[in-house]
């Protein structure tokens, strides 16, 4: 008796433990948290799904909150324009075909421009645009207003107004336009200079008119010139992806500031393969402040054509130097040749700032205020002056 009462306890005892084992790896539902739920009704064994909680943090490499800061103040830019400017006697039914005639021609779409929908009716441009002041300023790519006959302005939040162009600057490819809206969120500018390749940014624009998109890349290089789309230029490269609509967007860094307009991109099939180029915010601000000013950009000028020196143009010439620009052409009786520089000679420094290509002599010169005068070194015939130039004001470029 004695020990089948033993066998009976130890039976007793395995089984409890087994039953406890069995609750502690798998709970009921009443012991489940509140992140886990069941689905699933009757006889059927439920499903068990486990859920985050909402306030769960970004992690670590998230870019949420710099997006979060900028794109408020990007805003997208619908620009419409008449395709064909009809002259008052294309009516007349024997004038009408001299006109016809020279409306035949087939015509090429804007390479760096938005969408655009060309028919019988007005064209229609879209492009982006970035608010840099409450009072309604807007940065934006000069080719996305460019000859545009109403713009409208569309914000994040769903307001729209027309918008009136303050200024263009071809030669930087930048434009200011305004807008009569009150409580404008508007974003920080940040600094270019500062920024090394290898640096994280993030595009924002309104890419083939699907929406506000954000795009992620790294500064790819600084200081990009010599690429023949404007005629100044200062790009900073990047892989963020860029495509058509992304003009006038921001470019911008890992704390929401403003690093660059979104300007062009490096495409032969019209999408985005990981060539884009943005405005720094350096040109930018001195750009928009004299628009915002006078209406444009007043540059010094001194009317001369140079060409970069090369290895065989040193050597032909015997010198010992291959930085400097060489005064290929100058105009007659323009402030150059006013102050004796001739064909032939090589410009060294403007106001002592050595000049490196031609490039940087555009830029020198471009700084300069016109009516003063200014001093520069040239090497002519192996043998160093310098110049007093008096700076005329650089022709407003069509």
């Amino acid at each position: 008796m004695r020990r089948l009462w033993l066998l009976f306890a130890q039976t007793v005892t395995v089984v409890l433990a087994l039953y406890f084992v069995y609750h502690a790896v798998r709970p009921d539902a009443a012991s489940l948290p509140a992140a886990v739920r069941q689905l699933g009704a009757g006889n059927a064994r439920p499903a068990t799904l486990l859920e985050a909680s909402v306030n769960t943090p970004p992690s670590p490499g998230s870019y949420r909150l710099a997006a979060a800061r900028a794109m408020p103040a990007v805003v997208n830019v619908l620009t419409t324009k008449a395709p064909n400017r009809k002259h008052p006697l294309s009516r007349d039914p024997f004038f009408r075909r001299f006109f016809d005639r020279g409306e035949r021609g087939g015509e090429r779409g804007d390479e760096r421009g938005g969408d655009r929908d060309e028919g019988d009716d007005d064209q229609s441009s879209l492009g982006s645009g970035v608010i840099v002041s409450p009072a309604g300023y807007i940065l934006t790519n000069n080719h996305v207003v460019d000859a545009a006959d109403e713009i409208q302005v569309v914000l994040p939040d769903g307001r729209k107004s027309s918008a009136k162009v303050v200024g263009t600057d071809p030669e930087t490819d930048l434009a200011v336009i305004k807008v009569e809206l009150d409580q404008l969120p508007v974003i920080v500018l940040g600094h270019a200079e500062t920024a090394k390749v290898g640096d994280v940014v993030l595009a924002i624009g309104n890419p083939f008119g699907v929406g506000q998109t954000v795009t992620m890349g790294i500064i790819s290089a600084l200081g990009r010139n010599n690429l023949r789309i404007n005629n100044f230029e200062n790009f900073i490269q990047t892989d963020a992806a860029i495509n058509f609509g992304n003009s006038g967007g921001a470019l911008i860094d890992t704390n929401g500031h403003l690093l660059g307009i979104n300007s062009a991109i490096y495409s032969q099939s019209g999408g985005s393969v990981g060539i884009g180029f943005a405005i720094p915010v350096s040109t930018v601000k001195s750009v928009m402040e004299s628009i915002i000013t006078s209406g444009h950009v007043v540059r010094g000028w001194i009317g001369v054509e140079t060409q970069e020196i090369t290895p065989e143009l040193a050597q032909s010439f015997g010198l010992q130097r291959s930085s400097g620009a060489i005064i290929a052409g100058v105009v007659r009786n323009g402030p150059a040749d006013k102050a004796g520089i001739k064909p032939g000679d090589i410009l060294l420094s403007v106001e002592g700032k050595e000049v490196h290509d031609t490039t940087e002599m555009l830029n020198l010169i471009a700084a300069l205020p016109p009516g003063g005068k200014a001093t520069m070194r040239v090497l002519r015939k192996s043998r160093e002056s310098d110049m007093a130039v008096t700076v005329g004001k650089r022709p407003v470029a069509k």
